[in-house]
């Protein structure tokens, strides 16, 4: 069995892997594998033809980022004893995967990490996904150190620290391949978004403990396949994160939270409606009918638990902190 690989899921990014994979390949110390959700661009061609040290595993269809990651890693789960999942958008500037394994290797107790992540396109400021290390709030609303909502910081240096986290960024994770595997990978019913924060929760709930050093850096262009204001967007996050929370809570716990989360997610499709977005409000409310159908069909989650007894972060609602009171910074909260 090898140390580790990093594999890239690809769909249709000719122009991400032409952009963002030689500096991938020229500062990685472990091989890389692009696995390919059954793309119809050039994806493959341009692997063939310009990056033949790739291995490349051709899947036979379109799964999303969970089911997609799925499929691939059952195929090579015998041959490696770490993942790092690596968006096909990211951009490395050093050395960067040996300090995340290395980390694993020496802390037993902790499943999986993740390093900074910083923004192309913003240069000098966080990302969106992951950014100085993520966090929940006792609702299930994500928030990370360095982001808020839409609020984020510049990297002046004030996360370049190691602290333990309630989930690690799909963007970029070194995760224990036997973990994966154990837990039964990503939910696929999720296709896309938020399959990480649930793995993580699972990790959680059964005692393991989940990294981020700050003193590792990628930079993540984000939106390489849905913008933030795209409504599918809106409505895959909303309905996994309902999902999620289904599956996590016990009993009474989840229908108290539910019932909050129904009330907070009418306001912020009212938002939407206000801003003009039609598009996103109408999201929302398909996420709903959505969940309850998904939900119906869901398996009882043995390692279920509270979160409030295991977030690494004590915040009640995240929305109270950004909204009412105004904290913009995770310093502020």
């Amino acid at each position: 069995m090898q140390k580790a690989a990093i594999i890239i899921l690809n769909y249709n990014g000719e122009e991400m892997l032409r952009r963002y994979l030689p500096s991938i390949i020229s500062f990685s110390t472990f091989p890389v594998i692009v696995a390919d959700n059954a793309s119809t661009d050039r994806s493959l061609e341009l692997l063939a033809e310009h990056f033949p040290q790739v291995q490349i595993l051709k899947l036979p269809q379109n799964r999303g980022y969970a089911g997609g990651y799925n499929e691939a890693l059952t195929i090579i789960k015998e041959d490696f004893e770490y993942y790092i999942l690596l968006n096909s958008d990211i951009q490395i500037k050093d050395s960067w995967d040996f300090e995340l394994i290395d980390f694993l290797d020496l802390n037993k107790d902790f499943v999986a990490v993740q390093p900074k992540i910083t923004s192309i396109q913003n240069q000098g400021y966080f990302d969106h996904a992951g950014a100085g290390g993520g966090f929940l709030d006792d609702l299930g609303y994500p928030y990370c150190r360095g982001r808020i909502f839409d609020s984020v910081e510049k990297d002046i240096g004030q996360y370049d620290d190691f602290i333990e986290v309630d989930w690690t960024s799909g963007a970029c994770m070194a995760v224990r391949s036997k973990s994966f595997h154990d837990f039964g990978g990503f939910d696929s019913r999720f296709f896309a978004h938020m399959e990480e924060i649930d793995l993580c929760w699972r990790f959680r709930s059964a005692g393991f403990r989940l990294g981020y050093i700050g003193k590792v850096e990628v930079q993540h262009l984000g939106g390489a396949t849905l913008s933030r204001s795209n409504p599918k967007k809106t409505y895959l996050n909303f309905r996994n994160s309902l999902l999620m929370l289904h599956k996590n809570l016990i009993g009474s716990s989840f229908v108290l939270k539910y019932l909050v989360r129904v009330l907070l997610d009418v306001l912020a499709s009212v938002v939407f409606l206000f801003k003009g977005q039609i598009g996103n409000a109408n999201a929302i409310l398909e996420a709903h009918v959505d969940f309850h159908k998904m939900k119906k069909i869901d398996f009882v989650d043995s390692m279920a638990s509270n979160l409030p007894s295991k977030s690494n972060h004590k915040i009640k609602s995240i929305l109270w902190h950004y909204h009412v009171r105004k904290k913009r910074k995770f310093t502020e909260l």
